[in-house]
């Protein structure tokens, strides 16, 4: 009889509410409750026994074996809504059946008997009350998945100070005829229609995806007035209850004053009734009924695919945007060799106190679950489906049926990536191409911590911005270093219908009746369009006075791999808007030779850089400044944009602004003007003696303030909280990369030199919904070595979240959706 030692037994005790539990592991360890592979499983030996990893690095020797086996459907809760319930009013992802409900958990203690390195796993048979309440204990403890994911996120809907604050000027009395329709002149739309709280003045909306119309003149109030809040009529009840919009806040608020508000026009809100549909509304409707079609030309399922290379991620609930970016990245080799070697080398050298707070864990984690093939395999649907709402139920008997694969779920993963993200840590909806951003920084930093190696060299490349003076000709050079090129897609609608007719049509609303088409666009045309030169107002140093130069921006190097970020986005109604113009895109034979700078020529004559090292206030395209205040941006926030985009035009930095407009420090005063060495430096260049003084003065030590300033671009605000979030980092290995290149000469930039500069595409990014804000992304992977237009072995995979199915035909063929991708990743031919 094998028994757990008394002084060991006394040592063990049961998880604190607030301790996460690693149930996921089929062994946890009774210790600290991490979980992991048994050494052995039906008696066969496993071949990532992470559980002896973990018993020879801690000592740790008691595990509770769980496995779970599927109930009867006789014994299953079912939590499908009924017919008779009332519609969901619930902005909400749809939860899962909870795993309790679906499963009955076996559970067996076990034991590393013996010293370390020669120790057998045995099973205790003398379990005591204390034991049994150990395990009684975890099985009731919350998972790491529960406190890692919420299972179903509602919109939070909240006050704002311009509801609290709504000020009134005097009763007034409306009448209910004059609250029929809009009240501008010919307009005549009657739903849709928004009171404005301050003067009572009616408008209708904008556009609603799939909910009515709006010519957008509640909005146009607002703008002429300067009156934020309107509520919609249709949508208020006798509770007080309504849809109140802050078009200062650019969201849905609650004003707790509404029955006030209204009364204050001789509207009583106990007499109300509810005739349209509410905004949350609206998007779960949305919500339910979105769909991405699965089916061929001929109207059948895709062909489902299995194996190495070809396993699918669960969404976890709006996660579509990490599931797509991560398939992407790992269908390039450098990230296959560095982090599947990992997952067989890092286990046993790992010092973190958890796998699930270790990045090296997680992403190696990540490369086998997708990489190796065990969970590439069909999943047939059970009754377990049926109960949960899977639409497998809606499957006719009579049909064959698809099965896809279940797919793996990477909560750890979106868990330890997400931290402290304002927004990634959230359910909510993201940007594919910031995610990707955010990850490739991720990957840096965390291989700088450990220092590793690192696979995100691939995508580096430098940009070179030449700037000529128009009337002395001296000429400046700069360089930039990048990771994702955003190329700005240049909008031009396509006519459909005769000119008589279009002037006929007067509203937006008309104008919606027919579907909109743009005209192509050439990738070569906007790569031509990004390099070509522009005219800015300059202040000549030799000149020492404001001139016309010329300014253009080339490549300096190319990278292995190439991102780049097709923004398709324009304003409607002062709302960005997604744009589906057909962006033309080689699949082989991509040259980007055309686009490199040859650096300072001999006949050129370089500008004196005695001015420019004294700082100065930037200077800003008075074209691109005109276009972007003529768009309703402020002036602090237009300058920030065209600095953060490089002064590459008023289109890419209203696109940075339409994904920046919730940053914290996006209307504080910009940043004094750096001298022009850390300003052509990368990523924020180097920090100032200045800088790294600030920081020390605040108890830390000038190696710690060097490399968070260099981790945080120089920015005073971010190295602080960078490093009150790394207390144990001493900043040694903070030298700077550049710095054996500065000994000897230039920096080295990232990339290559060499032509020619051949690409052809290996993966893209797409994304189907209405606007920037919602709807799915899905990623298209190229499979095998040979050319992607057909010939040789290879194939155009399309990964739809845990479904992975073959994308030669039908809606979602390769071909056809790569014109409207939003992030396209190039491979370059060697």
């Amino acid at each position: 009889m094998v028994a757990v030692p008394a002084d060991l037994l006394s040592s063990l005790s049961a998880p604190r509410p607030s301790q996460t539990v690693y149930r996921e592991g089929i062994d946890v360890c009774l210790h600290c409750f991490n979980g992991s592979c048994p050494p052995a499983l039906n008696g066969v030996e496993s071949s990532n026994a992470h559980g002896r990893l973990h018993f020879e690095r801690t000592g740790h020797r008691v595990v509770v074996n769980i496995q779970r086996r599927k109930k009867p459907a006789s014994e299953m809760k079912r939590a499908k809504r009924d017919s008779n319930e009332p519609p969901v009013k619930k902005l909400a992802i749809r939860e899962e059946l909870p795993e309790e409900d679906k499963y009955n958990f076996h559970t067996q203690v076990r034991m590393y008997d013996g010293e370390r390195g020669s120790a057998s796993y045995v099973v205790v048979d003398e379990v005591d009350d204390k034991l049994n309440g150990l395990v009684a204990a975890v099985l009731s403890s919350m998972s790491s998945a529960q406190k890692s994911e919420v299972k179903a996120w509602e919109e939070e809907i909240v006050p704002c100070a311009h509801t609290r604050e709504l000020v009134q000027p005097e009763q007034k009395k409306l009448e209910p005829s004059g609250l029929a329709s809009c009240a501008v002149e010919g307009c005549g739309l009657t739903s849709n229609l928004w009171l404005c709280l301050t003067c009572g003045a009616l408008g209708c909306g904008r556009q609603q995806y799939g909910g009515g119309g709006g010519n957008g003149h509640a909005l146009q109030h607002t703008q002429e007035t300067g009156h934020a809040v309107a509520v919609k009529l249709g949508t208020i009840e006798p509770d007080g209850s309504a849809d109140v919009y802050c078009y200062a806040c650019d969201d849905a608020r609650i004003d707790p004053d509404i029955a006030q508000h209204l009364g204050n026009f001789g509207i009583e809100v106990a007499d109300q009734k509810k005739t349209e549909k509410s905004m949350t509304e609206l998007q779960v409707e949305q919500n339910l009924t979105f769909d991405f079609a699965m089916t061929g030309a001929d109207g059948k399922e895709l062909e489902p695919l299995f194996g190495p290379g070809l396993t699918g991620l669960r969404n976890l609930g709006n996660s579509c945007y990490m599931a797509s970016s991560l398939q992407s990245l790992f269908s390039l080799p450098a990230f296959q060799d560095r982090y599947l070697t990992s997952f067989f080398t890092h286990p046993s050298t790992c010092t973190s106190a958890s796998p699930a707070t270790c990045f090296e864990c997680q992403m190696s984690k990540i490369a086998d679950g997708l990489l190796s093939g065990r969970y590439a395999v069909p999943h047939v649907p059970d009754a377990t489906d049926a109960l949960a709402g899977s639409d497998v139920e809606a499957i006719e008997d009579d049909k064959p049926r698809v099965h896809f694969q279940e797919g793996i779920k990477p909560s750890m993963f979106k868990s330890l990536v997400g931290k402290d993200h304002a927004e990634f840590s959230t359910m909510r909806q993201q940007d594919a191409g910031e995610f990707v951003v955010h990850l490739l920084e991720y990957i840096r930093r965390a291989a700088r911590q450990a220092g590793t190696d690192e696979p995100t060299g691939i995508f580096g490349f430098a940009l070179e911005e030449r700037l000529e003076c128009t009337e002395c000709r001296g000429v400046r050079y700069k360089t930039q270093d990048q990771e994702l090129l955003p190329i700005p897609v240049p909008v031009k609608q396509r006519e459909t219908m005769d000119v008589e007719d279009a002037a006929a049509r007067t509203t937006i609303e008309q104008d919606k009746e027919r579907k909109v088409e743009y005209e192509p666009v050439e990738l070569t045309g906007c790569l031509e369009n990004f390099t070509n030169p522009t005219e800015i107002e300059y202040s000549c140093p030799a000149c020492e006075k404001k001139v016309t130069a010329v300014k253009s921006t080339r490549f300096a190097t190319f990278p292995d791999v190439l991102l780049v970020n097709a923004a398709r986005f324009q304003l409607d109604n002062w709302v960005p808007r997604k744009v589906d113009v057909p962006l033309i895109v080689p699949s082989t034979g991509l040259d980007m030779s055309p686009y490199f700078g040859k650096g300072l020529q001999e006949s050129e004559k370089e500008l004196p850089q005695d001015m420019e090292d004294a700082p100065a206030e930037p200077q800003f395209d008075a074209e691109a400044m005109g276009q972007l205040t003529g768009m309703g941006f402020p002036e602090i926030r237009a300058k920030r944009a065209l600095l953060a985009t490089g002064h590459n035009g008023a289109e890419v930095a209203m696109n940075w602004l339409f994904e920046h407009m919730e940053d914290p420090d996006i209307d504080d005063p910009l940043p004094a003007a750096a001298a022009p060495a850390a300003a052509g430096s990368a990523a924020g260049g180097e920090p100032t003696e200045d800088q790294i003084a600030t920081v020390c003065e605040m108890g830390f030590t000038p190696a710690q303030a060097r490399k968070a300033l260099r981790e945080t671009s120089c920015s005073m605000e971010r190295a602080v909280e960078w490093l009150f979030s790394h207390p144990d980092d001493d900043g040694s290995d903070s030298a700077p990369a550049a710095a054996a290149g500065a000994a000897g000469g230039a920096k080295k930039l990232p990339g290559s030199k060499d032509l020619p500069a051949q690409y052809r595409l290996k993966a893209f990014i797409s994304h189907k919904g209405p606007s920037v804000h919602s709807g799915h992304y899905v990623a298209h992977v190229w499979t095998g070595q040979a050319d992607p237009t057909g010939e040789g072995k290879g194939a155009w995979v399309l990964f739809n979240d845990e479904k992975v199915v073959r994308a030669d035909a039908g809606e979602q063929a390769a071909d056809k959706l790569k014109e409207l991708a939003y992030v396209y990743v190039f491979e370059r031919v060697q």
